[in-house]
Formats: C-alpha cells, sequence, structure tokens
C-alpha cells in the first residue's frame, strides 16, 4: 500500500464522517514521520459504531470484502490487490477502547492509546500512540523482521519500553 493510497482512504473515510487511527506499519511510519518502508496493507483502528459506514464508503471507492474475516477483524481488498485490515473497537464510558479478541476475551487500551498524531505526505493523521504500538505488536502473533526494526525506530525516536520478545 502506497501513501497515495491510505491518503484516499483516509479522505474517503473522513468526508463520511469516520473517525479511525492508524495502527501497523503505516500507524509506526505516520508516527515516525516519515516512509521507513514498503507496507502490504494499511491497518486501522476503528469505533464499532462506524464499521457499517465504514465498509460502504470503502465499497464505493472500490473495495470489497474479503472472506474470511471476523467481527473482531476484517479485510478489504481492491482490484490492485491493496489491503485494509480493519481492528474495531467498542468504546466504553471512561474511554476504554475494548478490543475483542479471538478467544472472546476483551483487550483494554486506555484512552491515551488513541491520542497518537503522525503526519503522512505532509497530513496530519491519527494514530496509536508509540506505547499501544509496542502493546500490539508483543501480543499474539509472531513478529517479523520489520516489526521488530519498527518497534526499534519507534524506541529510538520516543524512548518507548520494548518487551524482550519486541528485541533483537
Amino acid at each position: 500500500m502506497e501513501a497515495e493510497g491510505v491518503l484516499e482512504i483516509l479522505a474517503a473515510l473522513e468526508s463520511a464522517g469516520v473517525r479511525v487511527w492508524l495502527d501497523g506499519g503505516w500507524g509506526v511510519d505516520a508516527l515516525l514521520g516519515a516512509q521507513s518502508r514498503d507496507h502490504a496493507d494499511l491497518d486501522l483502528i476503528v469505533d464499532i459504531v462506524h464499521v457499517q459506514r465504514l465498509q460502504e464508503t470503502l465499497v464505493a471507492i472500490g473495495y470489497r470484502l474479503k472472506p474470511g474475516g471476523t467481527t473482531a477483524n476484517f479485510v478489504l481488498i481492491d482490484d490492485g490487490g491493496r489491503d485494509v485490515d480493519v481492528h474495531p473497537i467498542e468504546f466504553d464510558e471512561s474511554g476504554f477502547g475494548l478490543f475483542e479478541l479471538g478467544d472472546g476475551r476483551r483487550w483494554p487500551f486506555p484512552a491515551a492509546a488513541f491520542e497518537g498524531q503522525g503526519v503522512i505526505c505532509g497530513r496530519e493523521v491519527l494514530c496509536l500512540s508509540p506505547d499501544a504500538q509496542v502493546q500490539c505488536h508483543a501480543q499474539g502473533y509472531t513478529r517479523t523482521e520489520n516489526d521488530l526494526r519498527d518497534m526499534e525506530l519507534l524506541q529510538q525516536k520516543f524512548g518507548v519500553v520494548l518487551p524482550i520478545g519486541l528485541c533483537r
């Protein structure tokens, strides 16, 4: 996914009134303020109440739902093979974002996790905070070399503490 594609998606969602936060590789690069590597997809966090509007908006710009998703995580893809990996979050009355895990448990993110500010090609974007990025990357999957490098870059710029599983 190229930066122009990310900005196209964000502009469409903003026009539709759908607020999203960048996660994953583009979330890291937005926090860093520059693209550090190529990205296979775009990871988005969205308030669960806006999932349907997000899907409708992306379908209108050429995306379709990829088979195999769940309510906790689904992917939309366009004819060019660009993936948008969506993670719905339910916000509670205290501002915590509750993410449903595959086993049915709910993982709470504090309100501060959604205060990340980043930049892509000069455009300000919302993203998960550096600490929240670390927490997400430390859980539930085998990290790649890109993941480890992304975490090192966050550590260098923001001084985040990396758990041992994110250190080389």
